[in-house]
Formats: structure tokens, C-alpha cells, sequence
């Protein structure tokens, strides 16, 4: 069972993320929360798998509560996935910095919705499917601390080949068919050079792949 607390200080909001979600054999709503302080006391007292955040709250806000659950170390099996009204957020890159696994635009499709607490949950990033890879390109292009790429030092020329493919935003599959290797084989790969960086998830892989130099803004078709 995936256990989620809903984080958003409009109570209709919550209310219809809790039906559609409860309806769900493999999902239940542990819990709820108005603002940012309140989504920090929840997530430390319920500890849910996963947390639907809504950027803007009052008092603190979504980003900073999603910058403390992620930096907690006993909270780290949390998944955060940001609710935002705009597909064009000014906080969505950072978001993601912030350590989210994604974002979701609130008027998104129900089924989505539910692809997205399970894949969160099975460790993939989610970008919601108005948000495209150009806007991620676009938003790491602005990143005010870009990092050395003294970290790429770490990999294998294959984990740097791969993380550039997950850096523009390819699948495991995709990856596998591209290096003509298996699923199993990219997954590997995968998960051996986020455990080399130390990236909580993919979405940071993405933006480390980018903040490196690895993948650079304009190379999306």
C-alpha cells in the first residue's frame, strides 16, 4: 500500500485528490496538511511514502517544506512531487533542485495523477506532460550555482554516456534500445551513477547532468 499526505491549503483541492486516490486498491491518504509547517509535522509524525506539495502555501511555503523533508536524513525514503497551478512556475527547477521527484500541474488528468504517486514511488522521475524537456533545459540554463563537473570524474565513460541519455530525458528502455543493451543493463547503469553522485532520484540526475556541463540547454530535439 503507498501511504500519501496531501499538502495544500485549498480544501476542495484535497478533498478530490483524497477520492480519487482512496478509490485506489494500492493507494491510501495518510493524512493531511494546509500549510508548510503543518506538512513537516505530518510527514515526521505519518511518514508517507509520498507527498503531494503545493508550491504555494502560506506561511512556509511548499519549496522550503520540500528543502527540509528532502535534506532530513530520517526522512529520506519520502518522495515529494510538487503541485503547481502554472506549467511555467518559476519554482519548478528549483523544485527539483530542492530535491522533488517531480511536479504536476493541479488541473491534470486523474489517471496521471495516479501514474504518478506509483511512479514515484518505484523511484522514476515525473514531469508532468505539459512540462516539457525544453522548459527543464530552460530552467537549469538559470541555475545560479552551477556545479563543477569535478563530479563526472567518478564515472565510467558508459555511466557518463548514460547520464547524458537520462539528462535529455530518455527512458531506461529508450536507453537500452540506444546503446543496444538490455532494460536491466540501463537500469544498472543507472542506478550505480546516481549511487556514485549521491542523487536522491533521477530528477536529480537530470539536474546534475545538466549543472556539470554534461548536457547542456538546445540539445533537445
Amino acid at each position: 500500500m503507498i501511504r500519501v499526505l496531501l499538502a495544500d491549503d485549498q480544501s476542495l483541492v484535497r478533498a478530490g485528490f483524497r477520492a480519487l486516490l482512496d478509490a485506489q486498491p494500492d493507494i491510501e491518504v495518510a493524512g493531511e496538511a494546509a500549510d508548510g509547517e503543518e506538512a513537516l509535522r505530518r510527514v515526521r509524525e505519518l511518514r508517507p511514502d509520498v507527498v503531494l506539495m503545493d508550491i504555494r502555501m502560506p506561511g512556509l511555503d511548499g519549496l522550503a517544506a520540500t528543502r527540509r523533508i528532502t535534506s532530513a536524513a530520517d526522512l529520506a525514503e519520502v518522495k515529494v512531487v510538487m503541485l503547481t497551478t502554472f506549467e511555467l512556475d518559476e519554482y519548478v527547477f528549483e523544485a527539483i533542485r530542492a530535491g522533488a521527484s517531480g511536479f504536476l500541474v493541479k488541473d491534470t488528468e486523474p489517471e496521471e495523477l495516479l501514474r504518478a504517486v506509483r511512479a514515484v514511488m518505484a523511484g522514476d522521475a515525473l514531469l508532468s506532460p505539459g512540462v516539457t524537456r525544453r522548459l527543464i533545459a530552460e530552467f537549469a540554463a538559470r541555475s545560479k550555482e552551477p556545479a563543477t563537473a569535478d563530479a563526472l570524474a567518478r564515472l565510467t565513460e558508459r555511466e557518463r554516456e548514460v547520464m547524458a541519455l537520462v539528462g535529455i530525458g530518455l527512458s531506461n528502455e529508450e536507453i537500452a534500445r540506444r546503446l543496444v543493451v538490455s532494460p536491466l543493463t540501463a537500469k544498472t547503469h543507472v542506478s550505480r551513477t546516481m549511487v556514485k553522485l549521491g542523487a536522491r532520484d533521477r530528477a536529480q540526475l537530470v539536474v546534475l547532468a545538466y549543472e556539470s556541463g554534461l548536457v547542456r540547454p538546445g540539445w533537445l530535439g
